[in-house]
């Protein structure tokens, strides 16, 4: 992969001075849609990502190269332009938008470089291919211009990009644990303070199998932005008596105790995942630590029927993979990961069961939703680095 893009800079622009990087994708292992309503999540970098080779120019222009996307060509502008999102820009945009955001913070970058990227992440798969592209370009800029941001400012940026240049009003997690990501570990994140805990992910004779639907999903068209404004609504509800500045302050009995306050049987629903979902991402933290992976795969299970029957966004794809998924030898829990309305699962499942349950889920998703899955078994790696 490192080799191909290489040979792609060299032929497209020359050799001499090139650095490598490497940002990843991540996975949620539990704690979905809390972190927009100020929760825990409990993701962790895999190491599937976006490889990128770069090398300074000495003039004002850009030109960026995605072997993903080779019919959109060199992508080209210049620093002294407004850095504006236009369409025919494509994957282009993060990297303008990523520029804005540090001249916007005081970083007036004057000189331009070049920079060919492959991704090895599914895109629209719901491994945030987005999220990764805005680390691997926040880690080459701070790398070619010395710029010495901490990884905090690099991630708060990403989400900048995220939210106010591409459109989309995510959460900070994904560019988190992208940044932060380390080897065998995940990130239980409080999204409220930013505090973490490294959580040793040691799954022992299971491993994680990423389930793809290969049913692609944009998250600025998805009803992601409708589940904000749902929850936003609930939560303004609930303030009617309660001193609560987000959804996951409150524990289940105290929900419990005031759900009447909302009086809309959907948005109470919606609130209700959100709240049961944060208490199940500090239940998941105890039992890795306990190496309860019995209990673990449980709350997998619970985490995916909340989505589903709460949250309303996983569809028939996901639902299909995570319920054939927990009824197969060997797997202990299987849920939807990321924002749903496509993209993947996750299941965690014994390693020497590994080619059969692919087999079996395979074959059944085929008859049901007329196209194949993919599966990937995911190993937690570093976050964005120079390599």
């Amino acid at each position: 992969m490192k080799q191909e893009v290489t040979e792609k800079f060299i032929a497209l622009f020359g050799n001499g001075n090139l650095a490598n990087y490497f940002s990843p994708g991540r996975i949620n292992l539990i704690g979905e849609h809390t972190d927009y309503n100020g929760g825990y999540v409990f993701p962790a970098a895999i190491s599937i990502g976006t490889f990128g080779v770069a090398r300074k120019r000495t003039d004002s222009l850009v030109k960026v190269y995605s072997l993903n996307f080779e019919t959109v060509g060199v992508i080209e502008f210049s620093l002294e332009d407004e850095l504006t999102n236009i369409p025919e820009d494509n994957w282009g945009n993060f990297v303008k938008g990523y520029l804005l955001k540090l001249k916007e913070v005081g970083h007036n970058i004057q000189t331009g470089f070049e920079l060919v990227i492959e991704g090895t992440i599914p895109n629209g798969s719901g491994l945030s291919s987005s999220a990764s592209l805005e680390l691997l370009v926040g880690t080459v800029v701070n790398d070619l211009y010395h710029l010495e941001l901490d990884k905090l400012t690099l991630v708060q940026l990403g989400q900048k990009v995220e939210n106010e240049f591409i459109g989309v009003n995510s959460g900070i997690m994904d560019q988190f644990a992208i940044g932060f990501g380390e080897i065998g570990k995940a990130i239980l994140l409080d999204t409220n303070t930013l505090k973490y805990e490294l959580v040793p992910a040691e799954f022992g004779d299971y491993k994680i199998v990423i389930m793809n639907t290969n049913k692609h999903r944009e998250l600025a068209d998805s009803k992601y932005n409708e589940r904000r404004a749902e929850c936003e609504e609930a939560l303004k509800r609930l303030q009617t008596k309660l001193e609560v500045t987000a959804l996951c302050q409150l524990t289940p009995t105290v929900f419990e105790e005031n759900r009447t306050l909302i009086g809309d049987a959907m948005l109470e629903k919606r609130a209700k995942h959100a709240i049961y979902e944060n208490e199940r991402a500090t239940l998941a933290k105890a039992c890795l630590e306990a190496g309860e992976l019995q209990a673990f795969g449980q709350l997998l299970n619970a985490s995916h029927e909340s989505l589903k029957n709460d949250y309303e966004v996983t569809g028939i794809e996901l639902d299909t993979l995570a319920e054939t998924a927990q009824k197969l030898p060997g797997v202990l829990g299987a849920r939807m990961t990321g924002a749903g309305f496509g993209g993947c699962g996750i299941a965690l499942v014994a390693t020497s069961e590994i080619a059969s349950f692919i087999t079996k889920i395979s074959a059944v998703y085929l008859e049901k939703i007329g196209y194949d899955a993919s599966f990937y078994v995911a190993t937690i790696a570093d976050g964005a680095q120079k390599l």
